[in-house]
């Protein structure tokens, strides 16, 4: 049987494979067609969008942080200023394994536990890649130890960096306050204000006192460096630099050598010290004691330091000097007489008999004078020399409370004095306004004869007292209290005084102030409250001063300061200036829990006087903080 053969048709197969090839030409052509329109879109159309990602990826923008502005006194005296330093830093995303990184560093660097706890402080508020510092400060020899083994630690690097300086520490602390790591607070305050281009690659901003308060002035301009890199990230050449303006310079009001004077003076007592040059509302020393070590917070401070300097019963953060705020006890009492003159409730001649107490009409309450059995016949002078609370009682209720805010408020009481820090408190100058906003009570008569000798609602700040008691010393003309008398520019030698204008002028009668003044200076004469700490001077000083009762006593109940806490005693102020005919220098010191101001807080304002109008420099005080008399204003 014969097989049957199936014929090829060559024709069909010969169409398929043209077919095939034909797509296959035109996908390859489509292809290619696409190719080209996607390169004349990337090289034509995007030229210039590419073009400046690729000079990105070539070019890496680096900032160079500004030196931060100086801090100077009046006499040029350094009282901040930067110093260079090598801190060792860790990228926690380029650590493989940070414990065991920090464990083999410490083999060639001493780290600390406080070290430790600080980083893992920044650890748990930064982001993983940022550089964090582990150690700060090291020595030459540790530096070289380090570079020697470095290619043993990826994301671990030596960098030399400014570090913030204050010499004066302590005696300076809440004046000049601190810088500290920028947080995201400030970060969010930064971009509110537009600020945040100007603060890349800073770490540091002001947290409290002259460095918060004149950021703007000390920060300086930041620079910028354009930098070719290679493909693995690392600088071939530099392309371009705009250098940083380092921050301008601040000139103070402050007096390094009366400022720690000042300090010095109080020994062991706590309490603030403000003096002013009454002629220009120049602040010429500002303590508040204790202080505290500013270089605590500049890298962030570890817990145990934290706790200790915020649980103290000392309260060293507190800016007593700005922020406390205190009865002002028998420190009111010149501004209570200048009161009386002004609304005629008392003539310097009026006369009252002091039988040691005062009794409001109608009741049995009598309010007690210091001194038992009373002064006798006290005219206002002999008032504010003796300090006859008898006197001020019955003058306050006489004058009223109305009267006696309208009055006090013009001397600023009750009000923030607008010094150049942030922060200030403004007291209290009670009224009938403000009890029955804050206790839904009215005011009562007694209140009013309390607030005629500096007590019951009463509270200055030592700031608000300094400046009123600058305005009585200079007739009633107030001049604005400042820190900064000038700013230096770093980028130019213009230098900007900050000019001394006169913010009010009390126009008090040339007749009351005589009267005032002369009695403040017999407070400092012999039969003065304040005679034993002028004795000697070979100026004559002006002053008055205060107790301002921490405990109340009971009725009938003698105060005996052996008997309390320490902390419970009496505050011991005063106020002052000099010389009485022609002030300059006002001041106020407030001793806390120092009992009697004569004989405690003006021996110390007698310090700063010799030396800032003698240039006479004060032995070391004895230690008066166990020693109580038996003294009353």
């Amino acid at each position: 049987m014969a097989k049957h053969v199936e014929l090829k048709n060559h024709l069909r197969e010969i169409f398929y494979f043209r077919l095939r090839l034909a797509i296959s030409i035109g996908f390859v052509l489509l292809l290619l067609a696409t190719l080209l329109a996607r390169f004349i879109y990337l090289q034509a159309v995007r030229h210039d969008h590419y073009q400046t990602l690729a000079e990105s990826n070539r070019i890496s923008i680096v900032p160079i942080v500004p030196n931060r502005g100086l801090i100077l006194d009046r006499n040029g005296v350094v009282l901040a200023h930067n110093y260079s330093g090598y801190t060792l830093e860790i990228t926690p995303n380029k650590t493989p394994n940070l414990e065991a990184t920090i464990g083999e560093l410490s083999a060639l660097v001493e780290i600390t536990p406080k070290d430790r706890k600080r980083f893992n402080k920044l650890l748990a508020e930064r982001r993983n890649f940022e550089t964090l510092m582990i150690r700060n400060r090291l020595t030459d020899e540790e530096v070289a130890r380090f570079a020697a083994q470095q290619y043993r630690f990826p994301g671990v690097e030596i960098k030399a960096r400014l570090f913030r300086d204050y010499p004066y520490g302590t005696k300076t602390a809440h004046l000049i306050g601190y810088i500290g790591r920028i947080n995201q607070t400030d970060v969010e305050q930064l971009e509110e204000n537009d600020l945040a281009a100007n603060y890349r690659g800073s770490d540091y901003i002001g947290k409290t006192g002259l460095e918060q308060s004149y950021e703007s002035e000390l920060h300086g301009a930041t620079g910028v460096e354009q930098v070719e890199v290679d493909s693995g990230g690392r600088a071939v050449r530099m392309l371009s630099r705009t250098p940083p303006s380092s921050g301008n310079t601040l000139v103070l009001s402050i007096d390094a050598k009366l400022q720690e004077i000042a300090e010095q003076a109080f020994g062991n007592f706590r309490g603030a010290l403000v003096a002013i040059d009454p002629g220009n509302g120049e602040v010429l020393a500002f303590v508040s004691k204790p202080g505290y070590d500013p270089s605590l917070f500049i890298d962030g401070i570890d817990t145990q330091s934290w706790d200790e300097l915020n649980n103290s019963p000392d309260t060293p953060l507190n800016n007593r000097a700005l922020r406390g705020q205190y009865p002002p006890g028998s420190t009111i009492k010149p501004f209570m007489a200048l009161a009386g003159l002004h609304y005629n409730t008392r003539s310097p001649s009026y006369t009252i008999g002091d039988p040691g107490y005062f009794t409001l009409p109608g009741s049995s309450h009598q309010y007690r004078d210091w001194k038992k059995g009373g002064h006798g016949s006290v005219d206002m002078f002999k008032a504010i020399v003796i300090s006859c609370d008898t006197y001020f009682y019955s003058l306050a209720t006489e004058m009223g409370i109305d009267n006696i805010f309208n009055y006090l408020t013009r001397f600023n009481f009750g009000k923030k004095t607008g010094l150049d820090l942030e922060g200030e408190t403004s007291g209290l100058l009670p009224s009938q306004e403000w009890k029955m906003k804050r206790y839904q009570q009215k005011w009562y008569a007694g209140d009013t004869v309390s607030v005629g000798i500096g007590q019951g609602y009463n509270l200055v700040t030592p700031m608000q007292l300094a400046y009123a008691t600058a305005t009585l010393a200079n007739n009633g003309v107030g001049y604005k209290p400042h820190l900064v008398r000038e700013v230096r520019s770093s980028r130019s030698l213009e230098n900007r005084l900050i000019e001394a204008k006169p913010a009010f002028d009390l126009q008090i009668p040339t007749a009351h102030l005589d009267l005032v003044k002369r009695a403040m200076t017999a407070v400092t004469q012999p039969g003065g409250t304040a005679a034993q700490a002028a004795a000697g001077a070979p100026y004559r000083m002006a002053g008055k001063t205060g107790t301002a009762q921490v405990v109340g006593m009971k009725q009938g109940e003698k105060y005996d300061a052996s008997k309390l806490d320490e902390r419970h005693r009496d505050h011991a102020w005063f106020i002052a200036f000099a010389p009485a005919e022609q002030p300059k220098i006002a001041l106020v010191v407030l001793v806390e829990n120092g009992g009697h101001g004569g004989s405690t807080a003006a021996p110390i304002a007698r310090k700063v006087m010799d030396y800032h109008l003698l240039g006479k420099v004060p032995q070391p005080l004895p230690d008066l903080s166990g020693e109580w008399v038996e003294e009353h204003d």
